[in-house]
């Protein structure tokens, strides 16, 4: 496992990489929310459920305060995102990718996909900011195999309109979660939730 931490632009953004023990040619590239961090549940999980298949792992450790938020630049905030996963794997000779974003990660995932690197990578879309202009038109018209999950109360991000539109592009799986919220959870309901979460783990398992 390496534990670095990159300057970069002007936003310090940490990263850890973790490796097989054999080298492999695989990587997924996970892209957190602002306060949801790879150790949240979901992102969690998702690392054990990729290093188990043989992937290296890649974790954006970016943090935000909210006065860092109010003024982000999307473009920069995505152009400091991929000099940091260059600097992380600069060593590396990867050809088959993923990448899992979560909500402010869709932000940097959308500007990302133009990379020639993440051609034919296959995608999951965490509750994506859809009311970002940018992260929408990237879904509508994107070309990777994409996996998208919503929760049906996220008032953050699921945009009934804009959710139509995404059904045209033939490369999105869509989910819509019922009940759950933007972290994919249901109010109150930590039982149901873990079960929740269970069935979000197995869907991108499948995918």
């Amino acid at each position: 496992m390496i534990n670095n931490k990159e300057i970069i632009g002007s936003k310090n953004i940490p990263f850890r990489l973790f490796e097989q023990k054999v080298e492999t040619n695989t990587l997924v590239i996970v892209l957190p929310g602002a306060g949801y961090t790879t150790q949240a549940p979901l992102l969690h999980f998702t690392t054990g459920l990729f290093y188990n298949k043989g992937f290296d792992v890649l974790h954006i450790n970016y943090i935000f305060s909210r006065q860092e938020m109010s003024v982000l630049n999307d473009e920069d905030f995505a152009r400091d995102v991929q000099l940091t996963i260059d600097n992380a794997i600069k060593d590396k000779e990867y050809n088959n990718y993923y990448v899992v974003a979560k909500s402010i990660g869709t932000k940097a995932l959308s500007y990302l996909l133009d990379n020639t690197m993440l051609k034919d990578a296959k995608v999951v879309w965490l509750t994506p900011l859809l009311q970002n202009d940018g992260v929408f038109n990237a879904m509508v018209n994107s070309e990777n195999k994409g996996l998208c999950i919503f929760g049906e109360k996220d008032h953050f991000c699921f945009i009934a309109e804009r959710f139509e539109k995404l059904k045209n592009n033939k490369n999105l799986l869509l989910k819509v979660v019922d009940g759950a919220n933007h972290s994919l959870e249901l109010d109150k309901e930590p039982i149901k939730s873990i079960e929740l979460l269970k069935r979000i783990i197995s869907d991108i398992n499948k995918f």
